[in-house]
């Protein structure tokens, strides 16, 4: 487990490589949902939709106000079909791999979307 510990504790940019990594080799990422749809984080200018490379790290957030929310996995092919162009509509944003503080890198569904492309 030090592992998730220690890429949950890495800098935004580190835990979005990790994401790209982990989301290409199971061809799937997290979102949490409730009741109304996916959860959504707010940054100062964007709403943004939270995802995640694992179960385990999405599950990690329901916590707290997201007590009643469970981890949902999308695969890539989906995402790329239907949510990166649903969230350029919906004018959102992705936040990619946040931690406990919130912090993640905010990009837009197309940023996204040409980072899942590229990867390693």
């Amino acid at each position: 487990m030090s592992d998730a510990n220690n890429i949950a504790k890495a800098d935004s940019h580190s835990r979005m490589q990790y994401l790209i990594k982990e989301s290409k080799a199971q061809n799937q990422l997290w979102i949490l949902i409730d009741d109304d749809g996916c959860v959504m984080l707010n940054s100062e200018d964007e709403d943004c939709v939270p995802v995640w490379p694992s179960k385990e790290f999405a599950d990690a957030w329901a916590t707290g106000d997201w007590l009643h929310c469970k981890a949902e996995a999308i695969s890539l092919n989906k995402w790329r079909s239907r949510w990166t162009e649903g969230l350029t509509g919906d004018e959102l944003y992705v936040a990619v791999f946040p931690n406990e503080q919130e912090e993640g890198l905010i990009l837009s569904p197309y940023e996204f979307e040409d980072a899942l492309g590229k990867g390693r």
